[in-house]
């Protein structure tokens, strides 16, 4: 429990502090105490009033919460106390609260629980303050706050131990609080256009929906091995089949990789689908959405994000083909034509010379043409999408659940959608003929068999359940935990997760970002980076 012999002795002295508080006739440890305000019902009642008012009125107020900042002055004192986020200052006298109360005062530390009664006043210097009667001692700091938190060099402590960052930096407070807002929001946004909120399995026996290592468990009751879900996609298509047309889930998903600023192998998506829809539909609906959650979580659709002002009310589109032409670097010489995609050798070629423009690329001679140009899209393009912009038309060798072009048959009806130069959210028309999806799941196996751990497996009762009878549906999932960062400005994703995995103490030294073996697949179960 103990960091040093310091920290182990100053526990002794406030462990000694707590038995001369009981002393007192103090319970060292409450189970409750009625408060009449919270310090932010306290602000927002008394704050306009000018002192002469609150001199008059002479109104009192119980109110709790953290000690910190104390200051004696001889017979009397200030402190602070913290509250949801905010602070009110209290004024302490010997001959306000009586010998037994003051000496209470005086044995209390920064980071104690107490509760005060007292009426509001203002100082001279204008600052709403509480005159106390009385103090109640509620709970004791047994450790010392840190003076500096948010400027420790070990930024991972921060995450190992949020209880602490939460209390003592109240910008991050407001990030988790925002983030909450994004949750009602999007539910908000569905509920109010006919979407059935609802739960799909976390524990899964194949793991479905995206291309991803899972994570494995067993059960022993039903001796059963089972996966932690990779995604809920499988699922909530098989409700669209028994009549629930419109469905959308907020869910926790597990992927077995590594981490970097974007990815957190436990994370938060959210997925809908509609019938009778397709990835045109999808795309509008996404703009609605993304717009309408940063105007009711930031009250504005603009937001500061890795150095840019990013409007998430203005988006740009661009086909798959028609990005990587638009972004085509100088370095790898004249920019290929359209038709160029349509040929093996032509595909094998743009790659060859990106690579000898020194651009890192996901490429070997011999892989589908499909997943070459998807790889040159994500090495030219992704950097550059820093506004909204949606990439629509994906290959069918990177897409094994989304409906062909009718007039392509290599290209399928999928887009995704980036800000801020990475994915959001991914989306298609989904494949709804029976014996096409089980063609892709055998090509997938093929690719599995070849060396590609990610590759789907069969699932032979979601190829049977399209057999009842999948209507035209649009379906999408966006990374919650991304979003957040982009309406926060937060700088990794483990700035907007309350208590992101990290290594084992005892471990090698953590908080680098280890992205060797980052995740290869999106949050709607394709290929590319997902939202997590």
């Amino acid at each position: 429990m103990f960091e040093s012999e310091f920290e182990g002795n100053l526990f002794a002295l406030r462990k000694d502090k707590l038995r001369q508080i009981a002393a007192l006739g103090q319970q060292t440890y409450p189970n409750q105490f009625v408060a009449s305000h919270t310090v932010q019902e306290v602000r927002q009642k008394f704050g306009d009033l000018s002192a002469e008012v609150l001199e008059a009125e002479r109104t009192t107020v119980t109110v709790a919460g953290r000690l910190m900042a104390i200051r004696a002055q001889g017979k009397a004192g200030f402190a602070q106390l913290q509250q949801g986020g905010e602070r009110l200052q209290i004024y302490v006298r010997l001959d306000a609260v009586g010998e037994q109360g003051f000496q209470l005062y005086k044995l209390l530390d920064l980071g104690d629980h107490i509760g005060v009664s007292g009426y509001v006043f203002r100082t001279r210097t204008g600052e709403l303050t509480v005159h106390v009667d009385t103090i109640t001692f509620l709970a004791k700091a047994m450790l010392a706050l840190p003076e500096k938190y948010h400027g420790l060099a070990d930024v991972e402590l921060r995450y190992r131990q949020r209880y602490v960052d939460l209390f003592m930096n109240i910008d991050v407070r407001e990030v988790f609080v925002k983030r909450a807002q994004v949750l009602k929001a999007i539910r908000n946004f569905f509920d109010q256009r006919g979407y059935l909120e609802v739960e799909t399995p976390m524990m899964q026996p194949i793991a479905g929906g995206a291309a991803a290592r899972p994570f494995r468990t067993y059960h022993n009751a039903l001796d059963l091995s089972l996966f932690l879900r990779i995604a809920p996609e499988l699922y909530l298509k098989r409700l669209v089949v028994g009549g629930l047309d419109r469905v959308y889930e907020i869910n926790r998903n597990f992927r077995n990789e590594g981490v970097s600023t974007q990815h957190n192998p436990e994370f938060t998506m959210l997925e809908f689908y509609q019938a009778y829809a397709n990835y045109h539909d999808m795309m509008q609906l996404t703009e609605e959405l993304i717009k309408q959650v940063a105007l009711d979580v930031n009250g504005t659709t603009l937001t500061n994000f890795a150095g840019h002002e990013i409007d998430l009310s203005q988006w740009r589109r661009f086909s798959m083909r028609e990005a990587i032409l638009e972004f085509w670097p100088e370095g790898a010489g004249a920019k290929p034509a359209l038709a160029d995609f349509s040929s093996d050798s032509a595909v094998e070629q743009m790659a060859q010379r990106i690579r000898d423009a020194r651009i890192s690329l996901d490429f070997k001679l011999g892989q589908p043409a499909g997943k070459t140009i998807a790889a040159i899209f994500e090495a030219v393009a992704e950097d550059h999408l820093i506004q909204p912009t949606i990439i629509y038309d994906f290959p069918v060798a990177v897409s094994p659940l989304s409906k062909n072009k009718p007039e392509e048959p290599d290209w399928v009806e999928r887009f995704e959608f980036y800000v801020g130069g990475f994915e959001l959210g991914n989306a298609f028309s989904e494949l709804n003929d029976p014996e096409e999806q089980r063609r892709r799941f055998e090509q997938q196996l093929t690719e599995r068999e070849r060396g590609d751990a990610e590759a789907h497996g069969m699932d032979e009762d979601y190829v049977r359940a399209l057999a009842y009878g999948l209507p035209p549906t649009g379906g999408e999932g966006i990374g919650i935990d991304r979003l957040t960062m982009v309406l926060t400005g937060a700088k990794s994703i483990r700035d907007v997760i309350l208590f992101p995995l990290l290594r084992s103490q005892s471990g090698p030294a953590s908080g680098a970002d280890t992205t060797a073996n980052a995740p290869s697949d999106d949050g709607n179960g394709q290929p590319g980076n997902h939202p997590g």
